[in-house]
Parts: C-alpha cells; structure tokens; sequence
C-alpha cells in the first residue's frame, strides 16, 4: 500500500482556528460552551408554554383575547433574537497568514531595533487619530495582528472580536459589532415578556382568588405559583441587563471599556465614538447599516489530504530490485573492524577432506580449465 496525496475542495469554516462550532454547513456558528444556552431556552420556552396552558384560557375568557395574542407574538420576538444573536457571527476577525506574520515581526523588529540582551522589549503598540483623539491599537499575539479600535481577544471563543462588548454564556455566544443590537433587542423584549407573564400571573390569582379564595387558588393553580417564582427571581436580572445596556448604548460605550475604564476621563480621555447626543449614540448602534462577515465561512479553499493506494506492486519493478548479500567481514582487516570479525594469518589452513578413490576403469576425464589447455597445446610443440 502506498500513499498518494489527493486534492479536495473543503469549506473555510472547517479550517479556522479558534474554539467555535459551527452547523448547517457553516451558517450556524456558536460557542463551544453551549449549556447556559440550553439552561436559557429551557426557562423561556417552559415558562411560556406554563402561562398558555394554565393563565390565557382563563385570561381569554374573562378579560380579553388579545392577551394571549399579544403574549405569543412577543415570545416568538424573543426567540427570534435570542436565536439571531447566538447563531450569529459576532465580528470574528481573521488571524494573519504566515506570510502577512513574518512580514508584521520584521516591522516590529525594524521599529523597535536592537532591544540588548535581558531588556524587556517595548510594547507592540500602534497609535491611530480618531476625531482628534489618539487610540492605541494593540497587538495580539495568538492572532498576529494589530487589533482594530474597540477590538478585543475573547478568552473563551479564542478569537479577536470586532467591537467586542462581552462573551454571554446566555446566548451562547461573544457580543459584537455584528449581533450586538440583536443582543439588546433580546434583552429589552424578555424583560417585557417577564413583566407581562408576572403581571398577568398576579391578575389570574386575584380573579381567582374573589370566588374560591386566596389559599384554595393557589392550590388549584400550582402552575401559576411557578410562574411568579421564575417571573421573581428572573426579572430582577433581565431588567437590570436591560437598564445597563441602556446607559452604555445612550454614550456608544461598550461593557469592555466601561469595566477596563477606558473613557473614564483620567488624564483628561475622552471618548471619540460618542456623538455627545444621546439620540445620535442610539441611532448609530441600534440602526446603523448591518455589517457584513469578514470570515467568508462557507468560501472554498482546497485541500491536500494523503490516501492509501490497494494497488499490487507490478512484477517488473519487484524484478528490478537488485540483491545484495551481507559481507561478515571486510576483506583487508583496519582498526575499525573487530577482532573476531578479522581473519587470522597464522592459522594453518584447514586441510581438504581426501578425495574418494575411483574405481579402476572408470577414468573421469579433467575439466577443462586455461592451466590445463596451456599444458596440452606445450606437449604437442614437443612431440613435434
């Protein structure tokens, strides 16, 4: 069996680095850590299907149909961007081939010249102006690239993102330049999903509760009760998510640079992205043009992958390999051969075994040799 390279067509998604995972043939692409994602639609979808089953019938009945309409047009609001904003490319940015590397390093090495042996090297770092504000572009070492503004390496998915704001294991994903309105969207609406179920929740027991009484409800509803303990304990966070993800949008910061403090006004920086309007901030993250995927997953790039070949050897080049024989010992004896590899001078020769006595009569003639032919063609010069 031999091994033969053969060249196949593969998607880019399959090759890039990082610690990602990808589905429907690149379009789906998610976090390795998916199970707070899991935890997420199991709260959603359970709490949900509660309120519908046990709350909106009754609710339909006694106050208005469109409580439940409205409830299923705003949990299918959630999902959807709970599901865009986890299956979604944050703004992954591709890492440098080796050729663009090597060609980075001997820029750095030429800027920074001859650092002396046991000095630390200087930073790798770049300065850019940005609305008469000078930004720091830093290098990133796993990546091999000066990151662009705002950018920033995510620990957990491995790869540098675009606007990077945080990595939420609720969404099973990183939250940038890509999904971030998606991910605000999401926050704003369970919020209100959470209130509404939880306000409606309270009216459904109190309806109840004016004709067989606040205890026995309670015991008939056990549905119910679940919902306003979820509801309770959950919106607290959500709409606390929300209220933060606000005040950042109205000064274009991201939760990055508010928790590094980065435009914290310390040395009299400030932030060059903000608009000083809060209208203008909004406008730009939540309805600015959608960007599209530096990545190019689902391109095609080829592959040179090894096979084995089942095809029997032919006979004329098994017949072609020449033999070789193993010499013991060399013929002229050096210091590199061993003693006992050496053959020894002094020994006397071993005697041949004596030849058997032919009988009388029977005379073999001798074989034909140039001694014996030389010896022949002498005796008949004499002779004449």
């Amino acid at each position: 069996m031999s091994a033969v390279m053969i060249t196949r067509k593969v998607r880019k998604w399959e090759k890039l680095p990082g610690k990602n995972t990808f589905c429907c043939d690149g379009r789906v692409m998610m976090a390795r850590q998916k199970g707070v994602f899991y935890l997420t639609l199991f709260l959603i979808v359970g709490t949900c299907s509660l309120f519908f089953a046990f709350e909106c019938p009754y609710l339909a009945i006694h106050l208005s149909p469109a409580i439940p309409v409205f409830a299923a047009l705003l949990f299918l609001f959630v999902m959807a961007m709970l599901l865009r904003t986890s299956f979604s490319d944050p703004g992954v940015l591709p890492r440098a081939l080796p050729e663009e590397a090597t060609f980075i390093e001997m820029e750095i090495e030429a800027a920074n010249g001859n650092v002396p042996a046991g000095q630390r090297p200087p930073p790798r770092i770049r300065n850019v102006q940005i609305n008469n504000q000078i930004v720091k572009l830093k290098y990133c070492y796993t990546c091999k690239i000066f990151r662009p503004p705002r950018a920033s390496h995510c620990s957990i998915c491995d790869n540098c993102v675009d606007r990077f704001d945080h990595h939420c294991p609720w969404v099973g994903n990183c939250v940038g330049k890509r999904n971030y309105r998606y991910f605000y969207l999401f926050t704003l609406s369970l919020s209100l999903l959470t209130i509404y179920i939880f306000t409606f929740d309270i009216v459904h027991v109190v309806m109840r509760s004016v004709d067989n009484g606040f205890l026995n409800t309670l015991k008939q509803t056990p549905g119910t009760v679940l919902e306003v303990l979820v509801c309770f304990f959950t919106l607290w966070s959500v709409v606390g998510l929300t209220g933060f993800h606000t005040y950042l949008i109205s000064l274009n910061q991201t939760t990055n640079e508010d928790i590094k403090g980065s435009w914290s006004g310390k040395n009299r920086v400030q932030n060059p992205y903000s608009h000083k309007n809060i209208i203008k901030n909004c406008c730009e993250v939540l309805c600015g043009p959608a960007y599209p995927s530096v990545l190019d997953r689902r391109g095609l790039m080829q592959e040179d992958s090894p096979a084995l070949s089942d095809a029997p050897p032919s006979s004329s080049s098994s017949s072609s390999v020449p033999q070789t024989t193993k010499t013991t010992a060399p013929l002229i004896p050096n210091e590199h051969t061993p003693d006992e590899a050496k053959p020894s001078i002094a020994a006397p020769p071993e005697k041949s075994p004596a030849p058997r006595e032919e009988p009388a009569g029977a005379k073999v003639p001798p074989l034909a040799s140039p001694e014996t032919d030389a010896e022949t063609s002498i005796a008949k010069d004499q002779t004449h």
